[in-house]
C-alpha cells in the first residue's frame, strides 16, 4: 500500500503539472508567447538580428535537417576542444588535467547527441568550466534540438500542401528561451534550498568523527556548481551526472523532496509534449491517447520493478543474510540503494529515467534483481517512446503509430491514414528506420563486443550477469539514454569509440527519417475521416499501439534478454 500510494501520488503530479505546461508550449511554438514571457521576446529578436536570421523565413526539411546536422556539429567540436584544453583554461579549482582523446570524443558526441553517457566519474575528471560551458551548455541545445523536430513533424502533420516546416532557429530558440530556460532556473533555485552545492570554490577536506584507518583522518569532498546543471539534466532528459555517483551523491540529491521534484522534472517535459502535441494538430484526444500509451506501459513496468526489488535475493536468504529493512517493509533487495530512498523511490527513478531517455540514477541499476534490471533495460529497448528523451520520445511513439495504422489498414484492405493524411509507401520506409535502426545498433554492438577480446575485457562480472552489463551499455548508448550498469570498465579506448558511433547513428539517422516523414505528409491535402477510417483517438488504438510496440521490442531482443537477464533469474 506504502508503495502504491508513492506510485500513485507521483503520477497524479505529474499529470495535473503536464498538462498546463503542455497547452503552454504548443501556444509558443505557435508564435503566441504568453504575457509573462514577452520580456524574453526582444531578447529573442536580439538573437536573431545577431545571427542574422530572419525569423519568417521558413525551410523545407532538407534545409531543416542540414542546418540541424551543422549546428549539432559546432556543439560537438565545442564540447571536443574545451575537454582536450580544459587544463590550460579558468575555473579549473582542483587543477584537473586535459581529457583523452578516445574518452573527450565520447563524452562530446554524448552530450551532443542527448545521450549523456558517462566513462569518467564528473568530480575528478572534469572542470567547472568544461562542466558549465561544455556540459550544461550541450543539455539545453540538444534537448531543444529535439523538442525542434518534434515540431516540425507536428506542421507537417498539421499542414497540408506545403513544403515548408519552419524555421528551426525559431523552434530551437524558443525552446531554450521560453521553455528550458525558465524551468531550470526555477528549479535550480529550488534544488540550492534543498541543499544542492551551488558555489565555485573547490574541494572541501573534512575531519572525520570516527576514522577507521589511523592513517586516513579526513575525506576530500568534491563541490561545485552542481545545482544549475543538476536542474536541467533532469528537465531535458540529460542525465550527466555532476558527480560520479549521480542523484545518489547527496550534495546532487539531498532530502526526499529534491528527489521527487527531480523525478517529475524528468517526465515533465516529455508528458506535456503529448498536450502540445493535441492542440497542434487540431485535436486534444489525440495527444492523450499518445500520453495513456506511455502511462499504462509505464505503470505495468514500474509494478514489475518494484515487485522484484521488494522480493529481495533469494541466494542471500539461503545464507541467511537478514534482508529485513524495517517493522513495516520486512524484506527487499536494498543492496545499491540509498536507504533515505528505498526500494520504491529506487525502482521508480530506475523506471522513469530509462523511460524518458534520461540515464541518471539514485541506486545502482547492476545492483538490482535481474528482473528489476530487466525492466530498465527493456524499457531502452522499446525505443525510448515511453515518454523518451524531450521531443525524441513523442516522434519516435509517432512512428510507431505510423506502421500501427499502416498494418491495420493492411488487415481491412483500406489506404491507412492518420490525423488526415494517408500514410504511403515513402512514410512506411523512414517509419521503419526510425524503428529498427536501433534495435540493429544495439544488437551489432553487443555482438561485436562480446566476440572480441577488447569487448570482453571491459565486463566485470562473468556468465549472464558481464552479458548483461554490455547489452545494457549498448542498448543505453543505442537508444540515447545514458544510464549504465556501472560495472563495464570503459579503460580500453573500444568501449569509448565504439559507444560514440552507436550515439550517433541513433540520433541523428533517426532525426533525417524524421523531418523527410514530416516533409511528405506537409505537402499532402488533409482526407476527411469516412466510415472505413480507424479512429486514432480510442482506446481500441490505445491497445493496438502498446500491441505494435511491445511486439518490435519482444522480436528484437527476447532471444538476447534470455542470454542475459532472464536466465540469470531462472539461475537464482
Amino acid at each position: 500500500m506504502n508503495a502504491w500510494m508513492q506510485i500513485s501520488l507521483y503520477l497524479v503530479l505529474l499529470l495535473l503539472l503536464a498538462w498546463p505546461l503542455g497547452v503552454t508550449m504548443a501556444r509558443i511554438y505557435q508564435g503566441n508567447v504568453p504575457g509573462w514571457l514577452r520580456p524574453f521576446r526582444s531578447l529573442e529578436r536580439l538573437f536573431y538580428r545577431l545571427a542574422g536570421v530572419d525569423e519568417n523565413q521558413e525551410m523545407t526539411w532538407q534545409q531543416y535537417a542540414l542546418v540541424l546536422l551543422l549546428f549539432n556539429a559546432a556543439g560537438f567540436l565545442a564540447v571536443y576542444l574545451l575537454l582536450r584544453l580544459q587544463a590550460w583554461l579558468p575555473l579549473n579549482p582542483d587543477g584537473l588535467t586535459a581529457v583523452s582523446p578516445a574518452l573527450a570524443l565520447n563524452t562530446a558526441v554524448s552530450f551532443a547527441s542527448n545521450t549523456n553517457w558517462q566513462f569518467y566519474g564528473g568530480e575528478t575528471t572534469l572542470s567547472y568550466l568544461s562542466q558549465m560551458l561544455g556540459l550544461a551548455v550541450q543539455n539545453f541545445l540538444s534537448a531543444a534540438s529535439g523538442m525542434a523536430v518534434l515540431v516540425a513533424l507536428m506542421r507537417g502533420l498539421s499542414r497540408q500542401r506545403t513544403d515548408k516546416l519552419g524555421s528551426f532557429w525559431v523552434d530551437m530558440t524558443r525552446s531554450v528561451l521560453y521553455i528550458l530556460l525558465p524551468l531550470a532556473i526555477l528549479l535550480a533555485v529550488f534544488l540550492v534550498s534543498q541543499g544542492v552545492v551551488q558555489t565555485f570554490a573547490g574541494a572541501e577536506t573534512a575531519v572525520l568523527l570516527d576514522p577507521t584507518d589511523a592513517a586516513a583522518t579526513t575525506q576530500t569532498i568534491a563541490r561545485g556548481p552542481a545545482a544549475s546543471q543538476v536542474a536541467i539534466k533532469q528537465l531535458g532528459t540529460n542525465g550527466g551526472g555532476f558527480f560520479n555517483v549521480n542523484s545518489a551523491h547527496p550534495l546532487e540529491n539531498p532530502t526526499p523532496l529534491s528527489n521527487l521534484i527531480q523525478m517529475l522534472a524528468i517526465l515533465l517535459i516529455p508528458a506535456a509534449l503529448c498536450f502540445t502535441f493535441g492542440d497542434m494538430v487540431g485535436s486534444r484526444r489525440q495527444g492523450v491517447t499518445l500520453l495513456a500509451v506511455m502511462v499504462i506501459v509505464f505503470v505495468a513496468f514500474l509494478g514489475t520493478a518494484v515487485y522484484a526489488e521488494q522480493q529481495g535475493n533469494p541466494r542471500l536468504d539461503a545464507l541467511a543474510v537478514d534482508q529485513t529493512i524495517s517493522a513495516a517493509q520486512p524484506g527487499g533487495n536494498m543492496e545499491g540503494k540509498e536507504a533515505r530512498f528505498g526500494i520504491v523511490n529506487s525502482a521508480l527513478w530506475a523506471t522513469a529515467t530509462t523511460a524518458a531517455s534520461n540515464g541518471s540514477v539514485n541506486s545502482m541499476h547492476d545492483a538490482y534483481t535481474p528482473l528489476g534490471g530487466l525492466v530498465p533495460m527493456l524499457l531502452m529497448q522499446l525505443g525510448e517512446v515511453i515518454f523518451g528523451g524531450v521531443g525524441s520520445g513523442l516522434y519516435g511513439l509517432l512512428a510507431f503509430a505510423i506502421v500501427a495504422v499502416f498494418v491495420a489498414g493492411l488487415m481491412v484492405g483500406r489506404t491507412p491514414e492518420y490525423l488526415g493524411k494517408k500514410i504511403e509507401v515513402y512514410e512506411m520506409k523512414m517509419a521503419t528506420l526510425i524503428i529498427l535502426i536501433p534495435p540493429l545498433v544495439v544488437l551489432l554492438g553487443t555482438a561485436l563486443a562480446v566476440s572480441t577480446s577488447a569487448g570482453q575485457s571491459g565486463a566485470t562480472n562473468p556468465g549472464p550477469h558481464g552479458f548483461s552489463q554490455i547489452l545494457y551499455a549498448f542498448s543505453s548508448q543505442g537508444n540515447n539514454n545514458g544510464s549504465a550498469f556501472a560495472g563495464l570498465n570503459g579503460s580500453h579506448p573500444f568501449y569509448p569509440l565504439s559507444g560514440a558511433l552507436a550515439m550517433l547513428i541513433a540520433r541523428y539517422w533517426l532525426m533525417i527519417p524524421v523531418l523527410a516523414i514530416a516533409g511528405s505528409l506537409a505537402r499532402k491535402q488533409i482526407v476527411p475521416a469516412s466510415a472505413g477510417t480507424l479512429p486514432t483517438d480510442s482506446l481500441l488504438f490505445v491497445g493496438w499501439l502498446i500491441a505494435i510496440v511491445l511486439l518490435v521490442g519482444a522480436l528484437a531482443f527476447l532471444p538476447a534478454l534470455a542470454l542475459g537477464p532472464i536466465v540469470e533469474q531462472l539461475l537464482l
